[in-house]
């Protein structure tokens, strides 16, 4: 009897530990988008600032800003397109599991 008690709480326990699993995946994503992320735009700030000492006209410090610009909004739009997919991704196996918890209980019912 504890056995058949112990399988059940076990049984029923499996969707939430699917749903903390799916949790722990998107935030460990997340997190290493954004460590990519902080990385490109350190990166890009430093080899900005190392072709600063290379500008002799007001025109060449211009570009040089306008490149790191672009290249900041470049990093910037990846990471968002990376999070956006994550959360998505996330989303969709959160319903597949909850339409398979819902199936499963109607079914048993």
């Amino acid at each position: 009897m504890f056995q058949d008690m112990s399988k059940q709480m076990s049984d029923s326990m499996e969707p939430f530990k699917n749903f903390v699993n799916i949790q722990t995946r998107m935030l460990e994503d997340l997190t290493r988008h954004q460590m990519e992320c902080t990385k490109a735009c350190l990166e890009a700030t430093m080899q900005q600032t190392q072709q600063l000492q290379q500008c002799k006209t007001p025109v060449d410090l211009m570009e040089l800003q306008q490149s790191y610009a672009k290249e900041l909004e470049k990093t910037l739009r990846a990471a968002n397109e990376q999070n956006m997919k994550a959360l998505r991704d996330a989303r969709d196996a959160m319903e597949k599991l909850a339409r398979g918890s819902l199936d499963n209980t109607a079914g048993k019912s």
